[in-house]
């Protein structure tokens, strides 16, 4: 919504690592060169989303999203391009020079963009309210004290105080410009009879709620008061920025710690968060009183497959909350469960103990779901009743039902059969009876989303036929999309040396080549996408021509430090004089070799690194699929050294090739409209024999052509 100048763009993009941002959302593991893990826009349970270090950029595999840090944030986060490079500014610490916004300019702002900015406000309101007015210190920021809740805790989870005024909050946003619409939709405020605004969660301690990015989404407000009037919280309503049901509470201040321990500890409500938080135990987050649900699953499955749930001594709470456990059984998730001392929840748990108490309680009272549920039920069951016995066999039986991992189901059907001493034959049954009761449910789902979608029905009286430029679009474009790969991933390497006019020896790149040989033919592109792309990158050689010195100067002193690094270690050698001499030249040209090496570099991910950061999404887009796309590397072995040759070493040869296939693919089709023509007219008129002289000369070019790409046999498309 503000505006950001180009320098410090460019700052943020090249400080952005993909894989520093991308590890903020989902647990990476590196995998050949890069990076895998599993895609955070769409439920999966094998890893198909890799990440690119040294291109910049990430792609999964399954569902095709991806792209640069800023692309990959604006994705995932619904950002614009300018709030994804501010979040990426937040990151990395980067200084951006900000304004307030005007009430017009925050009139034309998204209506998403409008919510999180007041939010962000409102968040600010509560922090302020809480430490630096009389009544926040006197009453929530006392209450907070009592509850042992420490300043850094405060500091850290951001909590905050509504004052008791009927109307403070909404005057203070109005002043700087929000709408009174904006606080109804966010939830801050509603309206009287009287259309007057109020505050909706005055006199209450604040628990802000954030998204991955560590966006304010909603609010959590709890009423000081003892009037059983009241209700206890009041939370944010579901908005186009907050759905209850796809957020965890505290899981953007806990998803690092559950990275590195490869664990995620779940409970209830917020203070079991902040507490455990406070003593050290921080892979905790809640799911904030609601029951469990597959959004939240997801979340917790981007970090780590572990899960441990934190139970207090409540046996029906507890029984009402395994629906939730069978989910996550149910996504190939590792679920341990601990049930607490009676009368202890794990804020109070968390107090009375210290770090090394709870983690030595931890180990030795997490145990696995299956034998906490087979006892539970147990404890609340009469053992003598065959009814009730059956029942808890039931039960059982379908929480294994939902384990994707057959050797793990077969050990759970195994302990199950033990704990309830009764045969595995009879566990088995009911657990295929549950699974084959799902796939007949899943089925009829299936039948009933393919009744209910819309069948297309064809008018006879409508034909709608594509334009012949449409036709030969479709027909053109695998081959400029080759060329565009290239383009995309090679577009300012050095193709060769070549002279000029004058006898001058200049660098000739990827993309001088392409650009002459097809402005010489008068070939354009036929796709508009690609067209878009193409000239995109042409329009980045001015950028690569003012950035080369410097990257050339770079490349000179990563070549002199080397060289004197090596010269210093040779001179500390015994070396003779003639060693020295020979060893000292074989260290010059390695010198060379990484000073090229550098610029090399350099030039193969130019183009890719700014188009992959385009505000563009169509560029971004293709740029993303062009650099990601699963090509195989062919090994070609010379005869005298066996060396493997990749694509980058011959450029000299693909890059031509890319350029006449495309050639060949424009006359083809030509040749083919030519044939049409011909048939359409017949007769042995002058036209005729003109178009059969042009068919010839055409076959003849086309026949050349192939001869150069080393195809066999030309035959019409």
């Amino acid at each position: 919504m503000q505006r950001i100048d180009n320098e410090t763009v460019r700052k943020i993009l090249d400080t952005a690592d993909i894989v520093e941002v991308v590890s903020d959302f989902v647990k990476l593991r590196r995998s050949g060169s890069g990076y895998m893990g599993l895609c955070p826009f769409h439920n999966e349970r094998t890893p198909s989303f890799s990440v690119s270090k040294a291109k910049g950029i990430c792609k999964c595999f399954s569902c095709g999203k991806g792209g640069s840090p800023v692309g990959f944030i604006m994705e995932l986060e619904k950002l614009s391009y300018v709030e994804a490079l501010r979040w990426l500014a937040r990151k990395y610490n980067i200084e951006i020079k900000e304004r307030e916004l005007s009430a017009e300019e925050l009139a034309v702002a998204s209506e998403r963009e409008s919510m999180l900015a007041l939010n962000e406000f409102a968040l600010n309101f509560f922090e302020h309210t809480l430490t630096e007015s009389e009544e926040g210190r006197n009453i929530g920021l006392a209450y907070f004290r009592e509850r042992g809740i420490s300043d850094a805790s405060i500091k850290k989870f951001r909590l905050g105080y509504a004052p008791e005024q009927r109307d403070s909050l909404a005057l203070a946003a109005m002043k700087k410009g929000y709408s009174a619409e904006m606080l109804k939709a966010t939830g801050l405020c509603s309206a009287s009879e009287r259309g007057t605004l109020y505050d909706k969660y005055r006199g209450r301690v604040i628990y802000p709620i954030f998204g991955l990015s560590g966006k304010v989404l909603g609010f959590g407000a709890r009423t000081l008061k003892t009037d059983k009037n009241v209700a206890k919280y009041m939370n944010s309503p579901e908005s186009i920025i907050y759905h209850k049901s796809n957020e965890l509470y505290g899981l953007y201040q806990a998803r690092r710690s559950i990275v590195s321990l490869d664990k995620c500890i779940l409970v209830e409500g917020y203070m079991d968060v902040i507490s455990m938080s406070q003593r050290g135990i921080e892979n905790v987050v809640a799911s904030s009183g609601t029951s469990l649900t597959e959004g939240q699953i997801t979340l917790i499955n981007r970090f780590t497959e572990n899960v441990t749930v934190i139970y207090d001594s409540d046996a029906a709470g507890i029984k009402a909350s395994i629906r939730g456990i069978d989910m996550l059984l149910a996504r190939g998730m590792k679920i341990k469960v601990m049930l607490l001392p009676e009368g202890d929840d794990p804020d109070s748990f968390a107090k009375a103990h210290s770090l090394e108490e709870i983690q030595q309680y931890m180990a030795e009272n997490e145990t696995d779901f299956i034998r906490f549920k087979a006892k539970i039920m147990q404890s609340t069951t009469d053992a003598n009743d065959p009814v009730a016995r059956a029942g808890i066999i039931s039960s059982m039986a379908k929480s294994i039902s939902v384990v994707p991992d057959p050797i793990l189901s077969s050990e759970y059907i195994k302990e199950c059969a033990r704990l309830l001493s009764t045969s595995e034959e009879i566990v088995a049954l009911q657990v295929a009876k549950f699974r084959n009761e799902s796939l007949e449910k899943e089925g009829i789902k299936a039948k009933q989303a393919e009744a209910e979608r819309p069948k297309v029905v064809a008018d006879p009286t409508i034909h709608v036929r594509s334009t012949r430029s449409q036709d030969k679009a479709a027909f053109v474009r695998p081959c400029e999309m080759e060329v565009l790969r290239l383009l995309v991933r090679y577009g300012m390497v050095t193709l060769a040396t070549v002279q000029d006019s004058d006898g001058h020896e200049r660098n000739l790149s990827v993309m001088d080549y392409a650009r002459q040989e097809l402005e010489g033919d008068e070939i354009e592109f036929e796709n508009a996408d690609l067209n878009a792309l193409f000239f995109a990158i042409t329009e980045l050689q001015p950028q690569w021509a003012a950035e080369l010195p410097s990257i050339m100067e770079q490349a000179a002193e990563t070549r002199r430090q080397f060289f004197e690094a090596e010269m210093t270690t040779l001179r500390s050698q015994s070396l003779s004089m003639a060693e020295l001499t020979k060893k000292g030249d074989q260290a010059e040209k390695q010198a060379e070799l990484i000073e090229a090496d550098f610029i090399n570099q350099a030039a193969e991910q130019f183009v890719a690194r700014r188009l992959s950061q385009s505000p563009d999404n169509t560029l971004r887009t293709l740029a993303t699929t062009l650099i990601s796309e699963k090509y195989v590397l062919s090994k070609i072995y010379t005869k005298d050294n066996q060396k493997v040759e990749t694509e980058r070493d011959l450029l000299a040869t693909r890059v031509p090739r890319a350029i006449y296939g495309l050639k060949s693919a424009h006359l083809q089709w030509d040749e083919k409209e030519l044939r049409i023509k011909l048939m359409q007219q017949g007769g042995d008129s002058e036209d005729t024999q003109e178009i059969l002289q042009t068919l010839q000369n055409m076959r003849k070019i086309i026949a050349e052509i192939a001869k150069f790409l080393g195809e066999r046999i030309i035959l019409p498309k």
